[in-house]
């Protein structure tokens, strides 16, 4: 038997069970091998003696009185018996298992696993372990219909048929002896049956150093791959120009944007294919270091596009676009245009009249062509599926490409999980900025909010009040923002005009709700959370966040970035009486920074990396051991052995051999 046969050649797997070895992602004996347990239970004996009450442990005594069955009611049952622990004689109960009865033999030794009740001295049983010198025991995830006993007797079976050494080192040595890491055999061996914890540990070491050391080699060959494979655009523009329409802009750039746009424009300059991530936090002004991106493209006669993901967005671009080009012909492309209207804009991509084009999901549309396209941009690439981005990127001839992001990813987790690009942080507001102030009220205050509100509304203020996320149901969202928005008529009367925005209206309604808010008509804005994202209403000064703990901080962080956007005192309330206490550190922490990133590491914190920037959309692997968040020590050592194999890679043939960039992480 070899290790590439599939799981259903063992002894035991029958055509049932093959399925659900499948669900498991197990196919092969390499796979079941390689398919660890997430804990264990420890079934090493202990005395009576050390036992404190609750506690769980294995004891094993010599059986001293016959096993009792009693039975009380229907099913119900209680078997009892005793045995003689060193000096202690202890009693011990199982119930609702009179099967086990067959078990107990009076001068018989046997080992009980339960829990202990310290003043009953007795024990509760929970199973009678089969081997007495069994000391940890795999506990495995499973899929409905398999039994633990069934996945371990399989995974005996292959360590006694002697396959385990036939399973390939995949590190080099030198690193195994500088790190002092198990080999991989030996690893996988104490993964499933480890003699003690201390094995344990060094074998879950040395598998997340093998899983992130993996992970970081493919990212260092993607990078590798954009660099020499596929050579690049080279944007060739007059530097002049962009300084000169620099110093044309109402503001100055911070420094910030500066140093981004250089390294922008040093890598479109350059014969490399451009993969940057452009991050910064939210109102940090990114989309002029982009808008400037794509004029330097059009000034190399190449075309320029950027993807945003919602129409709203779309169409402020465009604006912003128009009003700071207005030589260039630029376009916008949205789902909802006219046949004719549609056609003209396509035959201007196709023929290069367009310089520069706006646009949603539309613009990776089937027919939408280029005539020559330079550089691509992606504004919050994590609401874009990796495929997405890709068949853009396609639509020229290997163009650049720029992704941009608001989430701010923590700089130590943004050199690692996107490894195969650059990263470009800005980390200043603009100059004129003010500071949000941000306040946390309980909703016994809520009725104090409200006479403020009005009070600010008296004095020319837009407020913006963000009815709860329910996740389950779009209706009940609904339902929130309705409630909301009828208490609050009722509360404002003639006073101020209320808008209401909810995910289910058609785009158009969004838009014209948006514009109004924009321009004045309305006093105040009752959302569920569309408006999360990149709106610029600058006398928009407040927002009022209700039942804010269902939330996250990134979310929270988001919404709060709506306000603050012209030169008036701007305040986020944030409205709730959370439960849990991460719930009040979160409020907590909202009041106390306003650096997304800081948020962004503490959201980490508290929430692991599943959840943060959308692990799961972006295309990041799954890790079986390894977490980013809590081995990013591990990770980044593994980052940089990573670039150093790279860097002598005629040294290491066999292991760049082993690494599949094809697909990337798709």
């Amino acid at each position: 038997m070899k290790l590439t046969d599939s799981v259903q050649f063992l002894k035991g797997v029958g055509p049932k069970s093959v399925e659900n070895f499948h669900k498991l992602g197990i196919f092969t004996v390499q796979d079941l091998l390689l398919y660890f347990p997430f804990r264990y239970e420890d079934f090493a004996s202990r005395s009576v003696f050390e036992l404190v009450d609750g506690e769980k442990a294995t004891i094993i005594g010599t059986v001293v009185t016959p096993a009792n069955v009693q039975y009380y009611g229907f099913k119900r049952n209680r078997l009892s018996f005793k045995i003689k622990e060193g000096e202690a004689v202890v009693a011990v109960s199982f119930f609702n298992q009179p099967y086990l009865a067959d078990k107990v033999e009076v001068g018989k030794e046997i080992a009980v696993y339960g829990k202990w009740d310290q003043a009953k001295q007795q024990l509760m049983g929970m199973k009678v372990v089969a081997q007495v010198d069994d000391g940890l025991e795999p506990v495995y995830h499973l899929t409905a219909g398999m039994k633990q006993s069934q996945l371990v007797k399989v995974i005996h079976q292959v360590f006694e048929s002697g396959l385990l050494s036939e399973l390939p080192e995949n590190l080099p040595e030198f690193l195994i002896e500088k790190y002092r890491l198990m080999n991989r055999q030996e690893a996988v061996l104490a993964m499933h049956f480890p003699e003690d914890m201390a094995a344990h540990k060094q074998a879950l070491r040395r598998v997340k150093f093998e899983e992130l050391f993996m992970f970081q080699l493919k990212l260092q060959a993607l990078k590798n791959k954009e660099k020499s494979g596929r050579a690049g655009l080279q944007v060739i523009f007059e530097q002049e120009e962009i300084d000169k329409k620099i110093s044309d802009l109402p503001f100055e750039l911070t420094g910030g944007q500066s140093r981004a746009l250089t390294e922008i424009l040093d890598d479109m300059k350059s014969p490399y294919h451009m993969n940057r991530l452009l991050q910064g936090d939210v109102g940090s002004g990114k989309t002029v270091v982009a808008s400037l991106s794509m004029y330097a493209a059009c000034l190399a006669n190449f075309q320029a596009a950027i993807m945003v993901p919602t129409e709203i967005l779309a169409r402020q671009h465009f604006a912003n676009l128009q009003a700071l080009f207005p030589e260039l012909q630029i376009s916008l492309l949205v789902s909802g245009l006219k046949a004719a209207e549609r056609r003209e804009i396509l035959a201007d991509l196709a023929s290069g009249h367009t310089h520069m084009v706006v646009g949603t999901h539309a613009l990776i549309q089937e027919g939408v062509d280029f005539y020559n396209l330079g550089l691509v941009i992606t504004d919050e690439q994590h609401r874009f599926g990796v495929n997405q981005r890709k068949i853009l990127r396609e639509k020229g001839q290997n163009p650049d490409v720029l992704m941009m992001t608001a989430t701010p990813i923590p700089r130590t987790l943004a050199i690692t999980a996107f490894g195969d690009m650059d990263v470009s942080i800005i980390d200043e507001l603009p100059k004129g900025r003010q500071p949000i102030t941000t306040r946390w009220v309980k909703h016994e205050q809520f009725s104090e909010v409200l006479s403020w509100v009005k009070g600010e509304v008296a004095n020319d203020s837009q407020v913006y009040f963000i009815s709860p996320l329910i996740e389950e149901s779009e209706t009940l969202d609904l339902k929130n923002a309705e409630a909301l928005f009828a208490e609050l008529n009722d509360y404002f009367g003639l006073f101020a005009k209320i808008g209401l925005l909810h995910g289910k209206m058609k785009n158009d309604e969004k838009d014209q709700i948006m514009q109004e808010f924009k321009a004045k008509k309305l006093d105040i804005l009752v959302s569920t959370t569309v408006i999360e994202v990149g709106v610029d209403v600058p006398n928009a000064t407040i927002m009022v966040i209700m039942d804010a703990d269902r939330f996250g901080l990134s979310q929270l962080h988001q919404l709060r970035g709506r306000v603050g956007r012209g030169t008036k005192k701007s305040y986020a309330i944030l409205v709730a009486n959370p439960k849990s206490d991460s719930g009040k550190q979160r409020m907590k922490i909202m009041t106390e920074t306003q650096n997304g990133f800081v948020l962004a590491e503490e959201d980490l914190k508290m929430r692991g990396s599943g959840e943060i920037f959308g692990l799961r959309q972006s295309g990041l692997p799954e890790f079986i051991a390894a977490d980013l968040v809590n081995d990013y020590n591990i990770l980044e050592v593994a980052r940089q052995e990573a670039v150093e194999i790279f860097k002598k890679a005629d040294e290491f043939p066999d292991l760049i051999a082993q690494v599949n960039v094809e697909g990337g992480f798709d």
